[in-house]
């Protein structure tokens, strides 16, 4: 009997009329489709749509830059193995080509939701989890532009029964520590004395602990749970200094820039860090974030998705860690653009109990529809010495 494999790896470039300058993931989206055996997979990479591209089909400069595309199309696709292998074979066949994990993510991702659908089971069952246990979303949006916009989203976040809320980016850090304080204070007193609190500094102080330290009393007095990305992710030294300077006030968070699974080990290892944020469209898909859902076990921390894009994106970035039962908060962007929306039928919504579950259904348990997203669809071609590369592929 003749192997299933993959049949054929199409990408999608979708996106809104108008980019803003702002740090929304969910303006454009880079969207997978794998063919195996019959059978179709969705998953969605979290980068920029055309560099990720030019990685699934730019010509080989080297033995260790092969396009991506190259070690995917053709692969036997019939157990969990099978995914790990192509995931090891296109790290080792275009290592020298940055932008391959990216690509890889939206393959990998939607590798397991082929592989799911060809054997009728949920992807989270094949990563290896016996049950899917519900997660505590909180609303993830940006700081408004001024504290009071901030308490005004924040009052807004609780009016819609959220326990939990992070507010990153926007102007935070970029002036004064006091200004900082006054966006904390402005946000605990939205969400009122009870909400969880979470604060995404974006890496605005890249790797400067001194400036990072001043915020530590302001989260302290406002009981914000964890500072995310006061860093960049390689700034492992900064990370574990701030982290021993914060030790019992405020745990840090880190990890949505890893791009496979030892950048996050060594942010665990390294840089003191108390959560870490996975981002299975950008560290290699389901099958590094899972190896890092695993880590983190073993070491104490707590591991959290990191996802501020589609509905799929949500979906893919719970997966990995879907059968861990105290780790329970997760990432719930509700700020996302109308191209985020168009890409899938079903939403992860809130139940009853404000808990949010993944399907049962086999794969991701979602259905893309073509036709939702085809009025973002952005046509492209790439040329290389006359030889047509890539096209938007019908949709």
């Amino acid at each position: 009997m003749a192997r299933t494999t993959v049949e054929s790896v199409d990408f999608f470039y979708l996106a809104m009329p108008r980019i803003e300058d702002v740090g929304d993931g969910s303006q454009d989206a880079c969207v997978v489709r794998v063919v195996a055996g019959g059978k179709v997979g969705w998953g969605e990479c979290e980068a920029s749509p055309l560099p990720s591209i030019a990685g699934l089909v730019a010509p080989m400069s080297h033995s260790a830059c092969h396009p991506v595309m190259a070690s995917v199309v053709g692969e036997p696709l019939e157990t969990p193995d099978d995914i790990r292998r192509i995931a090891a074979k296109v790290r080792a066949r275009s290592a020298d080509m940055l932008q391959s994990s990216h690509t890889l993510s939206g393959i990998d991702m939607a590798l397991w939701d082929v592989l799911g659908r060809l054997r009728d089971e949920p992807a989270w069952k094949l990563l290896g989890w016996k049950k899917s246990y519900p997660k505590l979303p909180y609303a993830s949006v940006l700081f408004g532009d001024t504290p009071q916009q901030t308490l005004e989203k924040a009052r807004a976040i609780r009016a819609k029964d959220f326990r939990a809320a992070k507010f990153g980016w926007g102007p935070f850090g970029t002036k004064d520590a006091q200004y900082d304080a006054d966006h904390l204070v402005a946000a605990r007193e939205g969400l009122g004395p009870d909400g969880i609190l979470l604060v995404d500094a974006g890496t605005i102080w890249v790797d400067d602990v001194e400036r990072a330290a001043k915020c530590i009393p302001a989260l302290e007095k406002t009981r914000a749970t964890w500072l995310e990305e006061p860093f960049i992710s390689s700034a492992l030294g900064s990370y574990g200094e701030l982290a021993k300077a914060a030790a019992g006030r405020v745990r840090l968070a880190g990890g949505e820039g890893a791009h496979d699974w030892q950048v996050a080990r060594n942010m665990i290892d390294y840089g003191g860090i108390g959560f870490v944020q996975v981002d299975a469209g950008r560290i290699g898909g389901l099958t590094d974030a899972k190896r890092v859902a695993d880590y983190a076990q073993a070491r104490g921390v707590t591991f959290v998705n990191h996802s501020f894009q589609s509905q799929l994106a949500l979906n893919g970035s719970i997966q990995p860690f879907a059968g861990i039962e105290k780790d329970e908060i997760c990432e719930y962007p509700i700020e996302a653009r109308d191209v985020a929306y168009a890409i899938t039928v079903e939403r992860l919504d809130r139940g009853p109990d404000g808990m949010v579950r993944l399907p049962e259904k086999p794969g991701l348990g979602m259905t893309v529809d073509t036709a939702r997203f085809r009025p973002y669809l952005v046509d492209v071609e790439i040329k290389v010495g006359g030889k047509l590369l890539y096209r938007t592929p019908p949709a």
